[in-house]
């Protein structure tokens, strides 16, 4: 892709961020997009063939930005119950912070969650390979039982999801009958080393 239409769909779709956030989703359609750049609708189509494409992209955009942090702590040179741990807290907090506080936002991810994107799909399977790696780490070292680290990434995923999917942290956040972040990774981890 050469970087004038690189640039191009950068500036779309910050605006198109933008505008989602301040106004919501919903409330935004492409001509809002076109008017904030001082372009013409037409020429957003150029770059993508719908409102929902435009979502679709910007979503991919924030679920790497999640990946990348996850990569970050799956390098650091640590026990992998300790990179675990740190995995949890910072989606956990990415969650609360971004996808929570503010409001617009999360009407863009129960949208993309609720239609069941394929980026989404994408970014789970990508995680849970991170997770595998990390766990294997924790098998060889002694740490973790011998057991399968696909399935354990992907169960262990599942146990701690609560805390990093968007719709279920918005409705634990303040029940007082839910376990604290700290006790539900404390499980998770006793789990894999049985």
């Amino acid at each position: 892709m050469d970087a004038s239409r690189q640039e191009n769909i950068t500036r779309i779709l910050d605006a198109a961020e933008r505008l989602f956030r301040h106004y919501g989703y919903t409330k935004t359609n492409v001509a809002d997009i076109a008017r904030d750049l001082g372009m013409s609708p037409a020429n957003i189509y150029r770059f993508f063939s719908s409102k929902t494409e435009i979502h679709q992209a910007l979503c991919a955009r924030m679920l790497e930005a999640s990946y990348q942090q996850v990569y970050e702590i799956s390098r650091l040179p640590l026990s992998a119950t300790e990179r675990l741990r740190r995995y949890v807290l910072a989606q956990h907090k990415m969650t609360v912070e971004t996808m929570l506080d503010e409001q617009k936002v999360h009407e863009m991810v129960i949208v993309a969650i609720e239609r069941e994107w394929h980026v989404i799909e994408k970014h789970i399977d990508r995680i849970d390979q991170l997770l595998a790696e990390i766990i294997r780490d924790g098998i060889e070292a002694g740490e973790f039982a011998d057991q399968d680290p696909e399935i354990a990434a992907r169960c262990f995923d599942s146990s701690v999801v609560t805390l990093c999917h968007p719709q279920m942290a918005a409705q634990c956040l303040a029940k007082e009958n839910r376990p604290t972040p700290g006790e539900l990774i404390d499980f998770a981890l006793r789990a894999l080393k049985k």
